[in-house]
């Protein structure tokens, strides 16, 4: 535990018994603290709003970070994000990167697996933006 936090602070991993063990996700969390709503991220640079990749993977790595960045203005770090949704707008290329996404999630997000969902869309509203990521976090 960190300081100041409590064990009822700290997120619970929902696991029903005799289910299998998610990868790269976790089913659900219990927590409790200060929440924080973050909305959709893109994998652009959010300084200048180009996109300075047309991968896949790499623009999932900037929506992390993006999302990291907002997160951090509220003193929150990546095991404080309790749950995620991904827009992709390919699933097939999703699965095909899908190696280099769990390598740069964990490169972002280290081993904290939150509540997720990845949903495939037609489009975003940004047209070279290939996947959005919204979160929310509890901030014990």
């Amino acid at each position: 535990m960190r300081r100041g936090e409590t064990a009822l602070s700290l997120p619970g991993i929902l696991q029903p018994e005799g289910w299998p063990r998610p990868s790269g996700y976790s089913n659900g969390l219990v927590t409790q603290g200060r929440q924080v709503f973050i909305a959709g991220q893109i994998g652009w640079n959010p300084r200048s709003g180009k996109f300075e990749s047309a991968s896949l993977a790499d623009q999932a790595t900037q929506a992390l970070k993006n999302v990291l960045a907002v997160l951090a203005q509220a003193d929150g770090r990546p095991e404080h994000i309790a749950r995620m949704t991904w827009y992709l707008t390919s699933r097939a290329e999703y699965l095909e990167q899908l190696d280099q996404i769990g390598a740069a999630y964990r490169a972002v997000m280290g081993k904290h697996f939150p509540a997720m969902t990845a949903v495939e869309v037609t489009a975003l509203v940004e047209a070279q933006a290939k996947v959005e990521i919204e979160a929310t976090a509890v901030i014990p």
